[in-house]
């Protein structure tokens, strides 16, 4: 196997960090990865989307890097890392130029490119992305690449999504001070896509949901682009915390029992079963019915994906999402939570499991939470794919395939 090949995608949630270190396959119109190895750490660090504790990050980023390692029998490449949370932002700004000649030019394309993120985005922000959603030539829109076109007057509608610059820099300093190199952050939701969503779901519309630990992030894919981006602050966490209180339970233990027994849909539960609470020194062993469980977290997990409706109402796209919802991250694991998300989004609803192109160790990564880890490397594949070198920055990566780039999202 050729060195160059090899890809790692790191997932650091506030909960868990995931590595996977795989090998890119296929080419860079159809990239693929085979999966080597995978490695899951807990960690306390990241809260949601940001370095909260340096060393605690650190640690969790070796635990999970050095078992996929051991698994895959080989040290890891630089690593490609997800980022998102409250930190980030997007908006739309448009550019305008003139065109110089008789034609379209790709310098043309890179002007009115240029003119659009030459934008103010605030003190302690950089740019991580910009991705082109429309051109328009002397007034005619809907185009997605008009070098050659003839016309005086080029116009574009771009996409840009911006982080917090401590934001990156911790991640990096988190992960180099682990061992490791970091190969580029990506937007996770625009990484995701690639492991879980059909160009027929990312073509007519959908929203991938990702219901992680410390936050909940929502991404809306219409017309083969993503159109929208929103972090909203209630997750996984508030569901455990919600079981220590209704049931008087650990932390530790009402996340095991989440685990274990948890399911987001009452009506999926007998209502004659029960289940063995861990034994306190005042309380001693207890038991509850298994409802009573499932109602705890279906009352907050339908405030969560109620959340996701207001904010798919807020920004217009309700009803404009025929390929529906995928759902993504832990949360996704519990038994019933697609029949609960079809009854609050109204929509079709299906898990993201990561298996579009991915082959090898299938079955360890088989489960949605961890569409991330496999999205990112997926990801790295496709930009080692089109000639990204083994350490390209995210600038680098959207420079020279921009045009390849625009053409899928």
């Amino acid at each position: 196997m050729k060195r160059e090949r090899l890809v790692a995608g790191l997932d650091l949630g506030s909960t868990k960090t995931c590595a996977v270190i795989a090998e890119a396959t296929g080419d860079a119109r159809a990239p693929g990865v085979r999966i080597l190895g995978l490695g899951v750490a807990r960690t306390s660090g990241i809260r949601r989307g940001m370095v909260r504790d340096i060393e605690e990050t650190m640690r969790g980023v070796s635990a999970a890097v050095r078992d996929a390692e051991r698994m895959a029998g080989m040290d890891a490449p630089a690593l490609c890392c997800g980022i998102a949370g409250e930190h980030v932002r997007t908006r739309t700004e448009a550019g305008l130029a003139s065109v110089s000649g008789e034609e379209i030019t790709r310098n043309d394309v890179q002007r009115v490119d240029e003119v659009a993120k030459a934008v103010s985005l605030g003190p302690d922000r950089e740019l991580l992305h910009f991705i082109p959603q429309e051109y328009r030539v002397d007034g005619q829109g809907g185009i997605s690449d008009p070098a050659g076109m003839t016309g005086l007057r080029l116009e574009v509608d771009m996409y840009l999504v911006s982080t917090q610059s401590t934001a990156v820099q911790n991640v990096r300093r988190a992960v180099e001070r682990a061992g490791f190199r970091v190969e580029g952050l990506v937007l996770e939701p625009l990484s995701t896509s690639l492991a879980v969503l059909a160009d027929e779901e990312r073509e007519l519309g959908c929203v991938l949901v990702e219901l992680g630990g410390g936050s909940t992030n929502l991404a809306v894919f219409k017309d083969g682009k993503i159109r929208h981006f929103a972090s909203l602050r209630f997750a996984g966490s508030h569901v455990t915390n919600d079981i220590v209180q209704g049931l008087s339970v650990t932390q530790a233990d009402a996340e095991r029992l989440k685990e274990r027994f948890g399911v987001a849909y009452t009506p999926l539960v007998d209502p004659e079963e029960t289940i063995e609470l861990p034994a306190t020194p005042g309380q001693g062993s207890r038991r509850t019915k298994r409802e009573l469980l499932a109602h705890i977290i279906q009352e907050r997990l339908d405030e969560i994906l109620g959340l996701v409706q207001q904010n798919l109402d807020e920004t217009g796209f309700t009803g404009r999402l025929p390929a529906g919802a995928v759902l993504t991250g832990g949360g996704a694991q519990l038994a019933g939570v697609t029949e609960l998300a079809r009854e609050v989004l109204a929509v079709p609803v299906r898990l993201g499991i990561p298996n579009r192109g991915v082959t090898g160790l299938v079955d360890s990564v088989a489960a949605p939470r961890y569409a991330v880890p496999v999205g990112l490397a997926m990801w790295a594949a496709r930009q080692r794919l089109v000639g990204g070198g083994e350490n390209p920055s995210v600038e680098r990566w959207l420079g020279p395939v921009r045009r390849w780039l625009q053409d899928f999202f």
